[in-house]
């Protein structure tokens, strides 16, 4: 189902294509877009500039013509054309246009904005996966609201998204956990490598034998308890995963899963054996060296279980992987493309995404962060100062591969200058408003849209931000970009302040005027709510 911008948009295609003479004139390069200046029209077109070339006549004699044809195509909903510089074409759309492309908008209700996806694939979205061997920190907690917020946007494209948490549950840190639990059970120091938190202690005091009990047992029990406090701990961020799997599934049975990818890889020819370890050709793929498998000692490397893991994740079916990795795993990337690629998988099937590092800033000081010295502020602690709607607005304001100082007071405040607290009380005016206007008039406004209405700039302004949403949605999906909602639902909600402002909405006159103006607040909370949703931000009726 096209969108009015959609309409535009091939309306300025057919006319290039009449003056070229030629469809495949009419390529990517022409584009439409919203002009930054305001009096340079309501749309803007590079097609003129473009043609140019093609038609060999000037770009501004191109654009005459250009404007020739939209004037006849779009007919009414064309004010006017203005050519502009070199050759811009800038669009002015009539208030009947305006009208019009909000009745759309609201036509499609619940949907806007949503669908397009081409073609709708199944993902598996593995995200936060930090190591069992402490509470969940805010740094986790980024990684949390960017990865379920990534997945909104992907399933309100029309994808199939499964959440997935890898619990690192096997090898040498776990081991020190339990070390660390069953030294503070005795009332010994913690070893110099293990892990220093009051929440080791606690740990000990819930594991009623730690003192005695083997100490890869009383490991196993440690990180099922800070299991259970992650999961809470991820709820109550409004994230949930399909699957919790398991590090150390990959080494049980006969064989494991960790050698039937060995098998696979040699199957394949992708390993070899020198200086008695196994080793993977990576370097056949674009890292800068092979890499270990296994050991000379017969250990397997962190290495072997991702790659098992990723195996795991291939032979499930998912058309495409996308792992969201901390700052710290740079470097790991490389090889994981390449382990990917030698086990058969397409090269464009897995996607590892960088999140950068989250300080928490309060009065202006960076608290510090250590999991090992147990210096670190938990994302429970996080919640209960700020609440999630702000921990995830603020962690997802900024782009994943940005680092974020996360200003405690500021998410504290309850004024403009806190940005969700600004959104959400746009969408909580709105609902006043539409509450003091009764059901029964906004359900008569939503049925009489009156295309004959004159706008004042603010509407028309508001429209043009309404019908940004789908594109932006698109762009967030396509550059893995959940801070371009954030930015569009704090851009909206500007529109929407400016236009409550300068337009009287219950009360208007005449009766169409109030009528539109209710109709295009539904519409403004209705995006609103929706663009929230997607960040997993609720949006209050009250504030």
């Amino acid at each position: 189902m096209t969108s009015a911008v959609d309409e535009l948009r091939a309306a300025v295609a057919r006319a290039a294509s009449a003056v070229a003479g030629d469809d495949g004139h009419a390529d990517g390069r022409i584009t439409l877009e919203r002009p930054k200046q305001a009096g340079h029209g309501d749309y803007s077109t590079n097609a003129a500039m473009i043609l140019a070339k093609a038609v060999k006549a000037p770009p501004r004699e191109v654009a005459e013509r250009l404007a020739s044809e939209l004037t006849g195509q779009l007919g009414a909903a064309l004010e006017r054309v203005d050519v502009a510089g070199p050759g811009f074409l800038n669009l002015f759309l009539a208030d009947r246009w305006h009208v019009e492309a909000l009745d759309d908008v609201l036509a499609r209700g619940e949907a806007f904005g949503g669908g397009g996806a081409d073609p709708p694939l199944r993902v598996n979205i593995e995200f936060v996966s930090a190591n069992p061997t402490g509470p969940m920190t805010a740094a986790g907690g980024r990684h949390g609201a960017y990865g379920d917020a990534l997945a909104r946007i992907l399933e309100f494209r029309g994808h199939q998204v499964h959440r997935e948490y890898y619990v690192n549950d096997y090898g040498s840190q776990v081991r020190r956990l339990g070390e660390s639990i069953q030294a503070r059970a005795r009332g010994e120091d913690v070893p110099e490598d293990g892990y220093q938190g009051d929440y080791v202690l606690a740990l000990a005091r819930a594991i009623p034998d730690a003192a005695t009990a083997d100490v890869d047992e009383v490991a196993r029990r440690g990180v099922e308890l800070i299991l259970e406090r992650i999961r809470a701990s991820m709820h109550a961020l409004r994230v949930d995963f399909g699957t919790w799997f398991s590090e150390r599934s990959l080494h049980e049975g006969e064989p494991s899963k960790v050698e039937r990818a060995f098998e696979l890889l040699a199957e394949r020819g992708r390993t070899y054996r020198a200086e008695d370890a196994l080793w993977l050709r990576t370097t056949e793929f674009g890292d800068d060296k092979d890499r270990v498998l296994e050991r000379s000692t017969g250990e397997h490397t962190y290495f072997a279980s991702d790659i098992a893991y990723h195996e795991d994740k291939r032979e499930r079916g998912f058309d495409r992987l996308i792992d969201v990795w901390g700052a710290d795993h740079h470097g790991y990337v490389a090889r994981v493309q390449a382990a990917w690629q030698a086990l058969g998988g397409e090269p464009g099937a897995l996607e590892v995404i960088i999140t950068q590092f989250v300080h928490i800033v309060e009065r202006g000081e960076r608290a510090a962060m250590s999991k090992r010295r147990g210096e670190f502020v938990t994302l429970d602690d996080l919640l209960s100062q700020i609440g999630v709607d702000a921990a995830r607005f603020f962690m997802l304001q900024r782009s994943h591969d940005t680092t974020v100082d996360l200003d405690l007071d500021l998410a504290r405040e309850q004024s403009a200058e806190n940005p969700v607290y600004y959104v959400q009380y746009a969408h909580a005016r709105i609902a006043s408003m539409l509450a003091k206007a009764g059901e029964e008039r906004v359900r008569r406004a939503l049925d009489a849209l009156n295309g004959a209405v004159t706008l004042e700039p603010a509407e028309r302004a508001l429209v043009k931000r309404l019908l940004a949403f789908p594109s932006e949605v698109a762009e967030a999906e396509a550059r893995r970009g959940p801070h371009r909602i954030a930015a569009y639902a704090l851009e909206l909600a500007q529109e929407f302040t400016a236009f409550y402002r300068d337009c009287r909405v219950v009360g208007a006159e005449p009766e169409e005027v109030e009528s539109w103006r209710i109709a295009l607040s539904v519409a403004t909370q209705r995006v609103i709510a929706r663009a929230l949703d997607l960040l997993g931000v609720s949006a209050p009726l009250t504030m």
